[in-house]
């Protein structure tokens, strides 16, 4: 065995091609939280780049060493000279997810109350540290019981609520910068779709992300000077933002307000934890047996690590370790990918290739991300499950639009707030709306996992997951009738239409799992008779 682990062959023509498509999805995340707390919502650019940036990379540095390692590990102890790292990055899901429902939604209500813009952004930047550290800590202890929870929610659940969020913030928000810049992001678009979702191969074997990129971002700077790809020209400020990601208490000054986050928070650590497991079961089936536990104790680690060193996004193993294998990759591509996006987190030259490359080139590798999770939704889960996958998509829709409703550049905060406390015949749409988002992964989870047990005609635990949505709803852990999303006792909502969201929706969720409880006895005592009669 010593031997075979000399001649373990950890680098291969195959790691290029492997380090450029990891790098670049790293990069792409990247981008996309710059975008989404610079341009959304005027976050100032230095705090991005400068604190939350290299905490946040240096968490996929930590990961992808120990991912490295663990691969010549598995070569010493089976002899296989051949076995290809898992990748590891920043998980896509959860990262615009907290940009858009946590960071973002933060920064606006700490500036509403009066904070001023660099005091808020500070603050915001402590609530997503506190975000990861729980985040980690949670991943720690899913870690030993991550098989059980994948035991008892059914898929439909878990894999639609991914599925919703890959529509609504991962698929949709990227559309749109594709056709801000129409020339720009459909020649990228096209060539993604082409090498990646098409599965054809480039003209002497160009890797399709290094193409599309490469492409997209020279048109950008050789047309858009002259006004041609549809919007003013903006040239990368050849700035490093220098950074070093030094462990700090600082999370403990946004622990508080991060807490009431928590109903969006554990449920993203609960699908990357359960995603951990799916493919570590990937890799051993393509001939890699990594330890399931080994895996997601790094993930979670990787997580905490980055939240006490300023992160604010959370580190995954990423879908596709098989396909890194078919590319001819081994070690070197998660060792190359961890000290380039590590190190250029502190050095600086991450966050100028996030300003070199325009969003419009970036955002279809998005698109090919929440394609995969679609489509994997579907696929993965039982046929008749399908109607349950779909039902998981609408929280998440829910949520998006609840987002541009509390956007004050596009409905202003009088009128939000004249929308929310209108009374007519119903609840006012746009109160309904935002009840309907918040918590909107969670809801998504159950959702999708009630519908599936109704459909296996499991009734009596169908309705037990609707008394835990109306425990959840009561409380506000999900529909919670504050615009923030906040947890509360009803009670003390100080409108009455608020306060109407937590017992109406209660109440319904309740008269529906009596109906279904009745209707399992009826469905048993049907069953008995039939068997007596036969």
């Amino acid at each position: 065995m010593a031997s075979g682990a000399r001649r373990y062959q950890w680098f291969a023509l195959g790691d290029i091609n492997g380090f450029f498509g990891l790098m670049f999805d790293n990069i792409t995340v990247l981008s996309f939280l710059a975008g989404a707390l610079v341009f959304a919502f005027g976050f100032p650019a230095d705090i991005v780049y400068t604190r939350m940036f290299p905490g946040t990379a240096f968490g996929v540095l930590f990961g992808d060493l120990v991912y490295s390692w663990m691969a010549f590990r598995l070569s010493r102890r089976t002899g296989n000279q051949r076995v290809t790292a898992m990748p590891l990055g920043l998980d896509t899901p959860s990262t615009i997810g907290l940009a858009l429902v946590v960071l973002g939604p933060a920064f606006t209500s700490l500036k509403a109350a009066g904070m001023e813009v660099r005091e808020a952004a500070m603050m915001t930047w402590h609530i997503g540290m506190a975000t990861m550290v729980m985040m980690g800590l949670i991943k720690l202890g899913l870690s030993f019981c991550g098989g059980w929870i994948q035991k008892v929610v059914p898929q439909a659940g878990l894999l639609g609520s991914l599925a919703g969020i890959g529509l609504a913030l991962i698929g949709f928000t990227p559309l749109i910068d594709i056709f801000g810049l129409p020339l720009v992001g459909m020649v990228s678009m096209g060539l993604i779709l082409y090498s990646l979702v098409a599965k054809a191969r480039l003209p002497w074997n160009i890797p399709g992300v290094l193409a599309a990129i490469a492409l997209g971002t020279a048109l950008y700077h050789l047309l858009g000077p002259s006004g041609m790809v549809g919007s003013s020209y903006a040239p990368p400020a050849a700035v490093l933002h220098f950074g070093l990601p030094m462990p700090t208490l600082g999370f403990l000054h946004g622990f508080s307000a991060a807490l009431q986050y928590l109903p969006i928070s554990i449920p993203f650590a609960l699908l990357t934890v359960v995603g951990g497991i799916n493919v570590t079961e990937s890799a051993r089936v393509a001939g890699d047996d990594f330890r399931t536990r080994d895996i997601l104790l790094t993930e979670a680690l990787a997580t905490l690590v980055a939240g006490l060193c300023g992160g604010v996004a959370q580190s995954t193993p990423y879908i596709g370790q098989p396909a890194y294998k078919g590319m001819g990759s081994r070690a070197g591509y998660t060792l190359l990918t961890g000290l380039f996006i590590g190190l250029g987190g502190i050095l600086g030259y991450v966050s100028f290739i996030v300003e070199l490359i325009p969003r419009a080139v970036l955002a279809p590798i998005l698109i090919f991300v929440a394609l995969e999770i679609m489509a994997q939704a579907f696929l993965a889960c039982p046929r008749a499950h399908a109607p349950a996958v779909a039902l998981a998509y609408f929280p998440t829709m829910a949520r998006l639009l609840a987002i541009k409703y509390s956007n004050a550049a596009i409905v202003p905060a009088d009128r939000f707030l004249q929308l929310m406390s209108t009374p007519g015949r119903e609840l006012p749409e746009v109160l309904v709306t935002i009840a309907a988002g918040n918590g909107f992964i969670l809801t998504a989870m159950l959702w999708g996992a009630f519908l599936a047990l109704m459909i296996d005609k499991r009734l009596k635990v169908a309705s037990l997951y609707l008394v835990i949505l109306a425990a959840g709803t009561f409380f506000g852990v999900i529909h919670s009738a504050l615009p923030e999303g906040n947890m509360y006792l009803p009670w003390h909502l100080a409108s009455p239409l608020q306060r109407a969201i937590p017992y109406q929706f209660t109440a319904a969720y309740l008269a529906f799992a009596v109906i279904l409880f009745l209707l399992s006895i009826h469905a048993s005592h049907e069953r008995r008779r039939t068997l007596d009669g036969s």
